[in-house]
């Protein structure tokens, strides 16, 4: 369900998408005739990524941290200067510094990781409804985690700030439609450097865990995300989709 114009006219703003994941929300986004705002920690790999979405004319690059609120300002302001105002939000950037048990972990490492995977969405949005997205009834897309759906104890805390995520989706769904929709997308392992540590040296074995074999690309997150933004799904709203291989199943 793709079309080289059904994003025509529209603007996104996609965190952490310089790489991985975001990068390929943005690039499938902008193949479909969106402009979009792409943000990550690094100026040069994110102008890299801004050139390569397709330069200044359909992609902007603003350099910061999510959970910066100055940054956030930022990027809102040069959105408005260079295309308008906002129609999408797709809430991507996300970190996992800690490993390990809850039992143990640092608690500044806890907050951390709460404050960009949680509060730092809730900011994005709070500013994006100011932006457009309410005025032309837009659509936010919060990028989660199987790690929200179960216990995985190696990845504690970055799976309660995933399920908080969830539902925070959900919240946000009833208090901010019918103007808005508010969903989710849920993801397995996919191929990245953000995930490379759960497959790297072993993707076979770890392949050989899911249902369909295979672990995620990030093409396959971005179909999904692409969809709950476009008005193929207009009446989804508060929906966390797990695109995962069919491992949750297990």
């Amino acid at each position: 369900m793709t079309a080289p114009d059904r994003f025509a006219g529209k603007v996104a703003v996609i965190t952490g998408a310089s790489r991985g994941i975001g990068f390929g929300i943005a690039s499938a986004l902008v193949s479909d005739g969106a402009r979009v705002c792409i943000t990550g920690r690094d100026p040069v790999t994110l102008a890299a990524a801004a050139t390569e979405l397709g330069g200044p004319e359909v992609a902007i690059g603003v350099a910061g941290k999510a959970d910066n609120a100055d940054h956030r300002v930022d990027v809102f302001d040069k959105v408005a200067a260079a295309f308008g105002s906002v129609d999408y939000l797709v809430n991507n950037a996300g970190i996992n510094p800690a490993d390990g048990g809850l039992d143990a972990i640092d608690l500044g490492l806890a907050r951390k990781i709460l404050e960009v995977n949680l509060v730092a969405p809730l900011a994005w949005t709070q500013l994006a409804l100011e932006a457009g997205l309410r005025a032309n009834r837009g659509a936010v897309v919060n990028i989660g985690s199987t790690a929200g759906a179960r216990p995985v104890p190696a990845l504690g805390m970055y799976g309660v700030s995933k399920a908080a995520l969830t539902y925070l989706t959900r919240v946000l769904a009833v208090e901010v439609g019918p103007e808005v929709r508010v969903n989710g997308v849920a993801p397995g392992v996919v191929k990245t450097k953000f995930a490379a540590p759960l497959y790297e040296n072993r993707e076979d074995e770890v392949a050989s865990r899911y249902p369909l074999r295979r672990l995620g690309e990030p093409e396959d997150i971005a179909g999904a995300v692409t969809f709950l933004l476009s008005e193929s799904a207009s009446w989804i709203t508060g929906r966390m989709v797990d695109v995962d291989g069919g491992i949750t199943l297990l």
